[in-house]
């Protein structure tokens, strides 16, 4: 009884210590919420690298998040690579780690959307929303986890969205990447927890990020009448969100109330969620014929 009383205490205890992060790398660092990431995590004195395709953007970003540094041998690199491509990951990852520290933290934050009916899209943008949401998420970690195992520490998170547990009208192409990150994640954790590595995955409702700004004009009637009345988040409480919930080694983390009461109804609601959302999405489609 003693020595389990003893574990419990040792279990809460590491349980109440928040982790520091040193080396960070984050894919999708130049804007939205990988940017958002990196910047919280530079005022706290990590190293930061940004990794994402656009050289201009990046060096712009890279001048803002350095200018949070609080210590002068702090470092914030950039790294220009389509994390679709797995033989130029590894060649600049290479390349980067021949300069910089092993990461102690990765963070799958590129991502893309296209919304739009099903039967308007492309199979090209299927595939494209595959190959960079879960293709780059899984190549990026194929990487980095060999090492931390090596290590026997680090932490991943990984990006889905509030559409990678609940599908979403409209979001056919983009819902299926960010399950499979779910999927993904949710495996990847039971492999690399008991070596001492952490997964976390992330689940951020609608965040008030250049994607946003992109994807609205073209969400249909519909996915803006279910979706309409929520507001979103901003991209800095979802970081400090996300980076408060991962110190405490959490596993899915849900930004915002609006998200973690979804996720919490629809475990005891079931079936009937759907029936809620098809008279939701009946009700905006009556809407959307009286304005014909």
């Amino acid at each position: 009884m003693q020595r389990v009383f003893w574990r419990i205490m040792q279990h809460m205890r590491n349980a109440s210590m928040k982790k520091t992060f040193n080396n960070a790398i984050i894919t999708g660092g130049s804007s939205g919420i990988g940017l958002a990431l990196a910047k919280q995590l530079a005022s706290e004195g990590a190293n930061i690298c940004l990794l994402a395709r656009d050289e201009e953007k990046l060096a712009q970003t890279q001048q803002e998040v350095q200018s949070l540094s609080i210590r002068k041998c702090q470092k914030v690199t950039t790294l220009s690579c389509d994390i679709r491509d797995y033989a130029a990951l590894d060649q600049a990852l290479n390349n980067w780690l021949s300069d910089n520290e092993y990461p102690d933290l990765v963070i799958n934050s590129a991502g893309v959307t296209y919304p739009g009916y099903f039967q308007d899209l492309e199979l090209s943008t299927f595939r494209w929303l595959m190959e960079i949401n879960y293709f780059g998420t899984l190549h990026v970690c194929k990487y980095i986890v060999p090492g931390m195992i090596d290590r026997g520490y680090g932490t991943i998170i990984n990006i889905s969205s509030q559409a990678g547990f609940f599908g979403i009208i409209g979001y056919t192409g983009y819902t299926a990447s960010k399950f499979a990150v779910r999927g993904f994640s949710d495996a990847l954790r039971s492999e690399l927890k008991p070596l001492g590595v952490q997964v976390s995955v992330v689940f951020p409702p609608d965040t008030e990020t250049p994607q946003l700004a992109f994807e609205e004009p073209l969400k249909p009637f519909e996915t803006k009448e279910v979706a309409g009345t929520l507001h979103p988040m901003s991209a800095e409480d979802v970081a400090s969100e996300t980076l408060r919930a991962a110190r405490k080694g959490k596993y899915l983390i849900i930004p915002g109330f609006g998200g973690k009461f979804l996720y919490k109804l629809m475990g005891i609601m079931g079936n009937f969620t759907f029936t809620v959302i098809d008279w939701l999405i009946q009700k905006a489609k009556k809407k959307m014929n009286s304005k014909m």
